[in-house]
C-alpha cells in the first residue's frame, strides 16, 4: 500500500506579518491584482505587529495618523498622535473591512525560504509557534512585511549589581500587565522615544508614580508637537472628509520634508531652534544645556516627539527629573552613578532600545545555497539583488513609515503586472555597473549601529539609493523602468540552465520586443 502525501499548497504571493505595513500590502494585492491567490502568515497569535506587542503606558505613534495611516482608509480619530490602543483597533477595522482578516494565518512563522529557479517558486518552511511543528508551502513571490524589529530579544544590556537590587526590573517590550507603580518611584534607562513616552505616562492619571527619573548617558534632540491639529479640525468641518483627509494629508507630508530638510541642510540653526523651543519650555537655560542639548546634530539620530511638550511640562512641575550620568552599579535600593548619587527606585524600567533583525530573521535561500544578506544591494526601496520574485517593505526613519510602505506595495504589484503581461517567471535586481554600498539606515542610533551590517546595503544612485524623501519618491518609484534594472527569466525559458539574472537574461544583453520597458 502506497504512502499518501499530503500536496504542497501553492500560492501566488505570500505576504509575512500581520502588522501596519502587511495589512496594507494585503489591500494594494487585493485591489490591484484581484486574480492573484495569496495569505498572510503572522508568526503571533494576532495582528497589528508592533501595536499589538507594545503595552506599556503611553505608548503611542511618533508620527501624525493623517500620514501614519493608510491612504485608502482615512484616519477618523482627533489625536495627530495617537494610542497604541487606538491605532491597533484601526489595522484591526481596516483587515476586517476589506476581508483580509480571513487571509490571516496565525502563528505561522516563516523560519526559512528556498527559491527553486527551476521551478520559479520559494518553497517556505512554516513553524507553528504554538505547537512548534513544521509544514511547507510554495509561492511565486514572497513579500516580507515583518519590520525590522525583533520582537522576542530586545537590546538589554547586563548592568552591573542587578542581582542586589530589591525592586523590580522591567523591559517595556515585555510590560507585564499588572504591574502597580502607584506611588512608586521610578528610574527609567534611556533617552529614546520608548522612555520620552513613558516619563509623562507614569506620573499622570489615578496611578501617577511618586516621581520619575529619566536617566540617560546622552541626551536626545526632543521637539514638542502640537497635541491637537487645529488647521486639520477646521478643515474637517469645512470640507467633505475624504476631501479634507486628502488636504490634511498633503499638509503634513510637506511639513515633515521640509523640516527634515532643514535639520540636514541647516543643522546649526535646526539646533538653535530645538534648544530655544527647550529653554522658552523649561525656563532654565541651564538644564537645558546639561540634559536637552545632544553633541549630534538632529536627525543625525531619529527626533524624538513630545505631544503638547508633556515630558517638558512634568520635568518643570518637579514630577519628572533627567539625569545624564553612567551607571555605576545596582544597590538594594536603586542606582549608583559614577558621579556617586544614589537614584532611589522601587522599579527600573529597561528602556534599552531594541535589536533589528532583518525580514523577521527568515533563512533565506536560492537553489539551496544560503544568500549572504549583507552582501546584496536593495533596488527601489523594496527588491533585492540575488533573491529573485522577492520584496521588503522598509519604510521611512524621518517621517511616516506607511509612506513608503504603500510605494512599495503598489511597486511590487506593478512589478507582478509587468511579469505576467510579459511572460517572465522571474525577475530580480541587477546592478548596472559597481555601487558604492551605503548602510540601508542611515542614522546614528546605537540600535541601528549594533545590527545593521545583517542587512542588505544601500548604493550611491537611483534606483538603488532609498531616499529619505517622500515627494521625490512619490514620483519616481512607481514610474521606474523596471527592464533597464530587473534582470528576468521568460517562462517558457525558466527549466533552462543558467540562474535568473545571467548575463544572457539581461535586459542590457537580450533586446526582444517583449522586454520594452512599461512607462
Amino acid at each position: 500500500m502506497g504512502i499518501r502525501t499530503q500536496p504542497v499548497e501553492h500560492l501566488d504571493v505570500v505576504i509575512v506579518g500581520a502588522g501596519l505595513s502587511g495589512i496594507g500590502a494585503a489591500y494594494r494585492l487585493q485591489t490591484e491584482r484581484p486574480g492573484s491567490t495569496y495569505a498572510v502568515l503572522e508568526a503571533r497569535g494576532d495582528l497589528g505587529g508592533t501595536w499589538d506587542l507594545f503595552r506599556y503606558p503611553g505608548v503611542r505613534s511618533d508620527s501624525d495618523m493623517y500620514t501614519l495611516g493608510y491612504a485608502f482608509k482615512p484616519w477618523r480619530g482627533g489625536k495627530p498622535l495617537a494610542d497604541g490602543a487606538d491605532i491597533l483597533d484601526y489595522i484591526r477595522d481596516t483587515a476586517t473591512t476589506f476581508g483580509i482578516d480571513e487571509r490571516i494565518r496565525f502563528r505561522s512563522k516563516v523560519v526559512h525560504a528556498d527559491f527553486d529557479t527551476a521551478a520559479a517558486q520559494w518553497t517556505l518552511t512554516i513553524a507553528d509557534t504554538g505547537t512548534g511543528e513544521q509544514r511547507t508551502m510554495t509561492c511565486g513571490f514572497l513579500y516580507c512585511c515583518a519590520g525590522y524589529y525583533d520582537y522576542d530579544k530586545p537590546h538589554a544590556p547586563e548592568f552591573p549589581g542587578s542581582e542586589n537590587f530589591a525592586g523590580t526590573v522591567v523591559h517595556p517590550q515585555f510590560w507585564p500587565e499588572n504591574l502597580d507603580y502607584a506611588g512608586k518611584r521610578v528610574v527609567i534607562i534611556g533617552s529614546g522615544a520608548t522612555a520620552v513616552t513613558l516619563v509623562p505616562s507614569m506620573v499622570t492619571g489615578d496611578r501617577a508614580a511618586a516621581h520619575v527619573t529619566m536617566l540617560q548617558r546622552s541626551p536626545t534632540w526632543i521637539g514638542p508637537v502640537p497635541s491637537e491639529d487645529k488647521l486639520a479640525e477646521r478643515v474637517k468641518a469645512a470640507l467633505p472628509p475624504n476631501l479634507a483627509h486628502r488636504i490634511i494629508r498633503a499638509k503634513n507630508i510637506a511639513f515633515s520634508v521640509a523640516f527634515y530638510q532643514f535639520c540636514r541642510r541647516r543643522p546649526r540653526q535646526a539646533r538653535k531652534l530645538l534648544t530655544r523651543v527647550a529653554t522658552k519650555m523649561l525656563g532654565d537655560p541651564q538644564l537645558v544645556a546639561d540634559h536637552f542639548t545632544p553633541s549630534y546634530d538632529p536627525w543625525d539620530q531619529r527626533l524624538c516627539a513630545a505631544p503638547g511638550g508633556d515630558l517638558f511640562r512634568e520635568v518643570r512641575s518637579g514630577k519628572a527629573e533627567i539625569v545624564t550620568d553612567h551607571i555605576e552599579t545596582f544597590v538594594g535600593d536603586g542606582i549608583r552613578l559614577r558621579s556617586g548619587r544614589v537614584l532611589d527606585a522601587d522599579i527600573v524600567v529597561t528602556a534599552t532600545g531594541l535589536n533589528l533583525l532583518a525580514f523577521g530573521g527568515i533563512e533565506l535561500a536560492v537553489d539551496g545555497r544560503t544568500v549572504a544578506l549583507g552582501e546584496q544591494f536593495v533596488w527601489n526601496g523594496a527588491m533585492v539583488s540575488g533573491l529573485p520574485n522577492f520584496a521588503i517593505c522598509m519604510g521611512y526613519t524621518n517621517a511616516s513609515w506607511t509612506l513608503r510602505a504603500d510605494l512599495t506595495h503598489r511597486l511590487v504589484c506593478r512589478v507582478l503586472g509587468w511579469m505576467e503581461r510579459h511572460g517572465y517567471a522571474t525577475a530580480v535586481p541587477r546592478p548596472d555597473g559597481e555601487l558604492q554600498p551605503n548602510p540601508l539606515l542611515d542614522l546614528a542610533s546605537g540600535y541601528v549601529q549594533r545590527s545593521i551590517a545583517t542587512f542588505p546595503q544601500q548604493g550611491d544612485r537611483s534606483p538603488w539609493r532609498v531616499r529619505q524623501n517622500y515627494l521625490l519618491d512619490s514620483v519616481t518609484t512607481l514610474s521606474t523602468d523596471l527592464a533597464r534594472s530587473l534582470a528576468v527569466t521568460p517562462r517558457h525559458r525558466q527549466s533552462e540552465s543558467g540562474a535568473p539574472g545571467d548575463d544572457s537574461r539581461h535586459p542590457a544583453n537580450r533586446r526582444t520586443t517583449h522586454q520594452k520597458a512599461e512607462i
